[in-house]
C-alpha cells in the first residue's frame, strides 16, 4: 500500500544459507542500493542473516515493493548460483510481508530487524553485526541508501539527539508483546495498523487478523 511501511522478509529454501562469505552479503546490499535508488521505495532498516533476510521499506506506488523484490531476487539468485556453479531455486517461495504502522509497530519492526543478530547469539550488540543498518541508524556510519521513516524522525529534532534516542531504544532490547505481534503478523501476512488503515483495508478485501487454526506457514524463529 502507498505511504504505509511494509515489513519483508525472504527465507532461503529449505532455510539454506543464501549467504556464505562476505562478498556476497557486499552483492547482495549493492543490489538493493542500486534499486531504492531507481524506484520510488524508501529503505529505512535491513537486516542480512545467513539464510534470510529482513527490511523495512516504504513504497510511494502501489506494487513497487513487490517489483523490487522480484528484481532484487532474481538478480541475486542468479549472481549466487554463478558464484558456487549450482542450479535450482535459492529461495523459500515469495517473500513473505505485512504492514505496519504507528509509532509502537514502525519503531518496533526497526528494533526487531536489526536486533536480529543479537537473539540469534551472534553478536552481544546490533551494532557489532556487519550486516544491518543498526550502526547507520544509531549514527556510527554513513548510509546513503537509508531512507529515515517519520516515527524515527519523530524521536527529535535534531539528528544526532534523534540518533541517540534510537541507540536508547536498541539497548532496551525487544518489547515481548511487540515481538510476537510482528512475528505473528508477519507470518500470517496481517497489517499491524490503525482503526482508519484498517477501514481502507476492508474495502479493499484484505485480511486483517490471524488466520484461523489449520496449515499455515511456520513462525518466524528470529
Amino acid at each position: 500500500m502507498p505511504e504505509v511501511a511494509l515489513h519483508i522478509y525472504q527465507r532461503g529454501n529449505n532455510r539454506q544459507d543464501c549467504f556464505r562469505r562476505r562478498n556476497d552479503f557486499l552483492v547482495y546490499l549493492a543490489i538493493l542500493r542500486d534499486l531504492c535508488g531507481t524506484r520510488p521505495c524508501a529503505l529505512h532498516a535491513y537486516c542480512l542473516m545467513t539464510n534470510h533476510v529482513h527490511l523495512l521499506m516504504t513504497p510511494q506506488d502501489a506494487g513497487v515493493c513487490a517489483r523490487l523484490m522480484r528484481d532484487l531476487s532474481g538478480c541475486y539468485a542468479s549472481y549466487f548460483n554463478r558464484s558456487y556453479r549450482r542450479t535450482g531455486t535459492l529461495w523459500e517461495g515469495r517473500f513473505g510481508s505485512c504492514l505496519v504502522e504507528s509509532a509502537l509497530y514502525v519503531l518496533g519492526c526497526y528494533r526487531y530487524i536489526e536486533l536480529n543478530p543479537v537473539r540469534a547469539r551472534m553478536v552481544p550488540d546490533a551494532v557489532a553485526y556487519d550486516w544491518s543498518s543498526a550502526r547507520a541508524n544509531v549514527g556510527l556510519e554513513n548510509s546513503a541508501e537509508l531512507t529515515p521513516h517519520p516515527e524515527y524522525i519523530a524521536l527529535a529534532e535534531v539528528q544526532s539527539a534523534r540518533q541517540r534516542a534510537y541507540r536508547t531504544l536498541l539497548d532496551l532490547g525487544d518489547d515481548p508483546l511487540v515481538l510476537t505481534s510482528l512475528r505473528e503478523a508477519a507470518s500470517g501476512g496481517y497489517p499491524l495498523v490503525g482503526e482508519p488503515l484498517k477501514a481502507q483495508l476492508t474495502t479493499r478485501g484484505a485480511r486483517l487478523e490471524r488466520r484461523r487454526p489449520g496449515p499455515r506457514k511456520a513462525k518466524l524463529s528470529e
